[in-house]
């Protein structure tokens, strides 16, 4: 990670062990024992003072599909390239997978920060197509001011290594994975709880086939939790994945499948609607994402989906909130305004 200064605040004294409003430069990332409240268990610090200085925290979705892209007239509105989430607070970005909306991401940086240099930190939840066929066409990666760090799970170096210079390789693509003037580090976490500048972050394996893993990203304004790949247990009873995303402000989850379309994909390792509800209201969450849309399902399927989704929970006398993750959509976290645009 490039070494950044920043402006300190409570929040990062609390984890760096340093006093308030004083600058400090983060050279790695700093593991951290979530049960050490001393340190910052994400309940305190709702009941923590407000640091100021801490920019707004902001989620908007580039990519919202499954599987493979999905151009054309019926999937216009929620947008048809495949998953790809950016999460900035103040100059830190984080990206969570590299599918196709990828491209517009890095479109969109290049415009923003011109000739200024650009650290990104990549966060894969797994190496499938879907999750990474965008970042040969990720445009950062070929200025030399770039610099980006793609984190997998402990195990995943070799195959995150082969996966992502193996679909560029002349075969598939004219530039070689190793030719591209940004600089480019590729590694892996060994602990799952970890920190990148202003974010505490912990990821939990997803129930999806191979090495595959959801997260759950911590600040002050806000708890933003990501599982684009998994399948939920039936009626949401599944207590690890409850815990682990209890009290998001934001859960995005993965609900491809109704129930019927689900009968004929149980096991397939993605998500059922009623099962996505189900958790969302089991673990207290405030915002509900559906995500990882089906390729088969156009834009009125999924106004469909919203609806029958909103019901559920208005059966159960919740004050959860729910939509369709669509491309462009911007959730706004923090400063006292806990909005999202559009919704």
């Amino acid at each position: 990670m490039v070494a950044q200064s920043v402006e300190q605040c409570p929040f990062k004294a609390l984890v760096q062990g340093s006093s308030p409003c004083q600058p400090t430069t983060f050279h790695r990332l700093r593991m951290f024992d979530e049960q050490d409240c001393s340190i910052f268990p994400f309940f305190a610090l709702r009941g923590a003072k407000k640091c100021f200085h801490c920019a707004m925290l902001r989620v908007k979705f580039w990519g919202v599909r499954g599987s493979l892209p999905t151009p054309g007239r019926g999937t216009v509105h929620y947008g048809g390239n495949t998953s790809c989430v950016e999460v900035r607070c103040g100059d830190d970005i984080i990206i969570l997978d590299a599918g196709t909306g990828l491209r517009a991401l890095g479109t969109s940086l290049m415009v923003e920060f011109k000739n200024r240099p650009l650290n990104l930190t990549l966060l894969l939840t797994h190496t499938h197509w879907d999750h990474i066929h965008g970042l040969p066409f990720f445009a950062p990666i070929y200025n030399p001011q770039c610099r980006l760090r793609i984190l997998g799970c402990e195990g995943a170096r070799k195959g995150l290594v082969d996966a992502l210079t193996g679909q560029m390789e002349s075969t598939y693509f004219p530039v070689p994975f190793a030719k591209v003037p940004g600089n480019i580090e590729v590694e892996e976490f060994k602990e799952l709880n970890f920190e990148i500048g202003p974010f505490l972050i912990r990821a939990q394996r997803a129930n999806h086939p191979g090495l595959c893993v959801g997260y759950r990203l911590f600040t002050p304004d806000g708890l933003v939790c990501f599982f684009p790949d998994t399948e939920p247990r039936t009626g949401g009873e599944d207590r690890e994945m409850i815990e682990f995303i209890r009290d998001s402000d934001v859960l995005i989850l993965d609900s491809q499948y109704d129930k019927d379309e689900y009968k004929t994909h149980t096991g397939w390792g993605h998500g059922c609607l009623d099962d996505s509800v189900a958790l969302a209201l089991a673990a207290n969450v405030k915002k509900l994402f559906l995500f990882h849309h089906d390729p088969d399902h156009d834009d009125k399927k999924l106004a469909q989906f919203v609806k029958y989704a909103q019901k559920l929970a208005a059966k159960q006398k919740s004050k959860l909130k729910i939509d369709a993750a669509r491309e462009g959509m911007t959730v706004q976290l923090g400063t006292g305004r806990r909005k999202i645009n559009g919704f």
